[in-house]
């Protein structure tokens, strides 16, 4: 491991978005980071097409200070993810120690849940609209937005654009 090398948190949960955990998965270990995958628990959990992937550490194991920043995949795993307080805290703790959060589609609904909205700038899937306005933040239809440490974008296809401000913000490039 580079003495260097940037360490990022992905978050799993049952009925994760396939691309929305794999791309960024990949594309961060691809620009140097180191990805570690964190769970409710340390244990397999299965996308909405049942596509298995590994959490490695449970969040009640992990620091904040382990991490430069999190992902938050989308699907409907932040639903899941939302009732665990230990995945809402780490969230929340990153957040407000100002390092990199990136939540796409209704992963959303975890920066309602961390209390990470109010008075940001963001987006996400169209039907959490509502839910992340009544958090706090002014939703907008773009691509990618990012509001200081945070990053959020709408759908899978957005996931180019989202790995780039990603890459960026981390210093990863």
């Amino acid at each position: 491991m580079l003495a260097n090398q940037k360490h990022v948190a992905i978050l799993l949960e049952n009925n994760y978005q396939e691309m929305e955990f794999w791309y960024p998965y990949y594309r961060l270990q691809e620009a140097g980071a180191k990805v570690l995958t964190v769970g409710p628990e340390a244990k397999e959990y299965t996308s909405r097409y049942g596509y298995p992937a590994q959490a490695e550490r449970a969040a009640k194991d992990v620091s904040v200070t382990d991490f430069e920043g999190v992902v938050i995949p989308g699907g409907f795993a932040p639903d899941h993810m939302r009732r665990s307080p230990s995945m809402v805290s780490l969230v929340r703790s990153l957040y407000e120690r100002g390092k990199i959060v990136a939540a796409i589609s209704h992963a959303g609904s975890m920066l309602c849940s961390a209390n990470a909205l109010k008075g940001k700038k963001a987006t996400s899937f169209f039907s959490i609209r509502a839910d992340m306005e009544n958090a706090g933040a002014t939703w907008v239809d773009q691509v990618v937005v990012r509001d200081g440490n945070l990053i959020t974008s709408r759908i899978p296809s957005d996931l180019p654009a989202f790995c780039r401000e990603l890459v960026h913000a981390l210093k990863l490039c």
